[in-house]
């Protein structure tokens, strides 16, 4: 038994670093898509998503969902929201990777755990920890220093970091499955997709016919691109602690902010690695208040989960072992899928405990993205 924890362990954390390596590298892509312009992208991102999820669907035989939502006016209204929020965080994000603000972009997902906890103060009242308060005010100093390091406010950081954090509490209170959330903002999206991209080209303006067949094979892969990370996520998050995750989160920012300076060439004066450096400072203490939190809410629960474990059934019944045994076999088909419900407060800085934004934005994702982690994972760029 130790052995197989072992071995779900490592592939968990395998498939944790593929989806953030995946969402951290994702800017190589974009510019691949040329001359195809940021809102031709975005639409066919809509178009080929829906079409990869709705293949994920029928082969899992997850359809009973989609009544029930629509049996929901205010469930299928906040997946509205989300999906409005974050075509803007994908268009934005893609805009901004083929325009060369990498950097810029890359510090939205550093920046969104210190968002969503500010929007977890002024949305849902809630207290923060002297540590948290200092991450904050850091954070903001650190806005003040990166506008004079741009000349201007970083508008799509903090548009990235708004938008994300907005679509990761809209998310959290629809309580949909990572690729069934997926699933139905696509849906909502794909309609005005698919009337873009036919406008588009009515006008000769389409390049997904007139560059070969290769470019329209890049343009039909960017569905693989967004749900495959998610895929990888969600085998993640049903064999790694939730605090694994947070930490696995910084490296999607991380690659992207070196992919501006070393590929790309981005400037960096000195005003703006004083901004990123105040930013870092607040993540890490963040991340630091997040874990000694959990560490003591780990003392604080372990005799009573033990004595939980030794009273349930099964725990010590052969029997009852091998049925549950059975039961997570049969439920591997769809683990991955699952295992993203699960994360949605980890990718999205959401949680639903006292304080929870918080904690989850610091030992969680930027989410992100998301992308444009992002994302969800679902948003990661």
């Amino acid at each position: 038994m130790a052995g197989t924890s072992k071995s779900e362990g490592r592939t968990g954390l395998l498939n944790g670093l593929a989806a953030y390596g995946m969402w951290g590298l994702v800017p190589l892509f974009w510019p691949l898509l040329k001359p195809a312009g940021a809102t031709e992208i975005l639409a066919h991102r809509m178009v080929w998503s829906l079409a990869f999820v709705a293949v994920a669907l029928l082969v899992v035989r997850r359809w009973a969902w989609v009544g029930e939502l629509l049996r929901q006016p205010r469930r299928l209204g906040l997946v509205v929201i989300a999906a409005a929020v974050i075509t803007v965080n994908w268009g934005v994000y893609i805009w901004a990777v083929n325009s060369g603000h990498v950097v810029e972009a890359s510090l939205g997902y550093f920046i969104n755990p210190l968002v969503t906890i500010a929007m977890g103060v002024l949305i849902l009242k809630e207290r923060l920890r002297p540590a948290q308060w200092a991450a904050v005010g850091i954070g903001f100093t650190a806005v003040l220093v990166l506008t004079i390091g741009f000349g201007r406010p970083p508008w799509i950081s903090l548009t990235l970091a708004f938008s994300f954090a907005i679509y990761g509490l809209v998310k959290k209170k629809v309580n949909l499955g990572g690729v069934e959330s997926l699933a139905a903002e696509t849906a909502i999206q794909f309609l005005p997709a698919l009337g873009y991209l036919l406008w588009l080209s009515a006008h000769g303006g389409l390049t997904f016919a007139t560059e070969g067949v290769g470019h329209a094979a890049l343009l039909a892969s960017t569905g693989l691109v967004t749900a495959l990370p998610l895929v990888c996520f969600g085998a993640a998050a049903i064999r790694v602690p939730l605090s694994t995750l947070g930490l696995l989160q910084y490296l999607a920012p991380v690659f992207q902010f070196l992919l501006g300076v070393l590929y790309f060439g981005e400037a960096m004066p000195p005003e703006r690695w004083a901004g990123f450096a105040l930013v870092w400072l607040a993540l890490v203490l963040l991340t630091g208040d997040a874990l000694r939190t959990s560490r003591r809410a780990a003392r604080t629960l372990g005799p009573a989960i033990t004595e939980g474990r030794a009273a349930a059934p099964g725990a010590t019944d052969p029997a009852g072992a091998a049925g549950a045994a059975g039961a997570i076999g049969a439920a591997g088909a769809t683990g991955a899928i699952d295992g993203v419900r699960e994360a949605e407060s980890v990718a999205s800085g959401v949680s639903g405990t006292p304080g929870g934004t918080a904690v989850a934005a610091a030992s969680g994702v930027p989410g992100a993205p998301a992308p444009e982690a992002a994302v969800s994972p679902l948003a990661k760029p």
